[in-house]
């Protein structure tokens, strides 16, 4: 068999319109990954958008029990400060409830379900909250982590750490911890 001129043109006819539909496709592959990325970005921020809703309900169902729960603890506490924020020396803290009296100060994170990662991340807040916060400087610093789901675990930890836990039951908000539990004191 010969292969003649018209038999490579052909060929490289064939090759070239093979690469041009090559090329076609990888350009409708990348603008229909374009379009994916972008509808993963909007799934992803009102995922996200959820989750902070999801939090703030939390939160809000804490607000109202909060002073009543620790008053019963003996904690005397009478007023409370959401959403507290502050920058000093390039460095910041926010604290989603802070509940205090003239010698205490429960600082009180809410999740809507709560990690032994936020207990850490909760722990650090309370180690850098009186210089950060030096008005709060001669109170007894106290924590709390507060959620909607809190697996035994992570119970078990927040208490081993000497956090007060509170949680969801049926309607209201109540302490976890037992009477005759010791918080950290900070």
């Amino acid at each position: 068999m010969t292969t003649t001129i018209d038999d490579i043109r052909e060929i490289l006819k064939k090759l070239a319109q093979s690469q041009q539909e090559l090329n076609q496709s990888q350009q409708e592959l990348s603008q229909a990954q374009k379009e994916t990325d972008r509808q993963i970005k909007s799934v992803s921020k009102q995922i996200g958008e959820l989750g902070n809703r999801l939090g703030e309900f939390v939160e809000y169902q804490v607000r109202p029990a909060v002073v009543r729960l620790f008053q019963q603890r003996g904690i005397d506490v009478h007023e409370f400060h959401p959403g507290l924020s502050v920058t000093r020396d390039h460095e910041g803290l926010e604290i989603d409830l802070l509940v205090v009296n003239d010698t205490d100060a429960i600082l009180v994170e809410v999740k809507s379900k709560l990690t032994q990662r936020d207990v850490d991340e909760h722990l650090q807040r309370l180690a850098k909250f009186k210089r950060l916060m030096p008005r709060f400087r001669d109170v007894k610093a106290l924590g709390a982590v507060a959620a909607m789901v809190v697996p035994d675990k992570v119970v078990s930890y927040a208490y081993r750490q000497g956090l007060f836990v509170l949680v969801q039951s049926g309607e209201n908000v109540i302490i976890l911890n037992d009477a005759g539990f010791t918080p950290q004191v900070w």
